[in-house]
């Protein structure tokens, strides 16, 4: 990759975006070790209704 280049491709900055709500929601979960449920990986992703 060239140093400076701009990241041109939509689709994926989307789903770059996506991954780091979810990094965000798991860490804001806890250690416990539990996977985060079906409901707060839908809120993550801006899917669930408020």
């Amino acid at each position: 990759m060239v140093a400076g280049r701009r990241l041109d491709d939509d689709l994926l900055a989307e789903e770059i975006e996506l991954y780091g709500e979810l990094v965000v929601a798991a860490s804001e979960a806890g250690d416990d070790g539990a996977p985060l449920s079906q409901a707060r990986i839908d809120q993550a992703l801006g899917l669930a209704e408020d």
